[in-house]
């Protein structure tokens, strides 16, 4: 069984900066990308930005130059650097991560989300 566990979510001032961590557990032997998702109320999930085990990433128009995204594959970890945010950027961000092989074969999974307010 895997399972994505997300942190590092809450309330910040519009200009300021979060970081997002999400960590994979599960007898995991690769994962093809790693990415964000988000959705504020009313709206559908939407792609914030992804990134593949060998580095390319790939990001939202509305977040680019303002978030960036890195992972650690050694740590089965992503993680989403959030700066200059914006009170459209409120919502609930969802760690994906796609081609994910185990013993049991390839497949998708989400954690749980967590909810990021910008707000003054």
């Amino acid at each position: 069984q895997v399972q994505l566990v997300e942190s590092g979510g809450g309330l910040v001032q519009p200009g300021g900066s979060l970081r997002l961590s999400c960590a994979a557990s599960g007898s995991i032997f690769s994962m093809t990308v790693m990415g964000w998702y988000r959705q504020a109320p009313g709206k559908q999930r939407e792609l914030v930005a992804t990134v593949t085990s060998g580095g390319y990433t790939n990001y939202d128009d509305s977040v680019k130059g303002r978030f960036t995204i890195s992972r650690d594959n050694a740590k089965n970890t992503v993680y989403l650097q959030m700066n200059s945010l914006k009170p459209e950027d409120t919502a609930v961000y969802y760690c994906n991560a796609d081609g994910v092989l185990t013993t049991t074969g390839q497949n998708k999974y989400w954690g749980q989300g967590t909810q990021v307010t910008v707000s003054s």
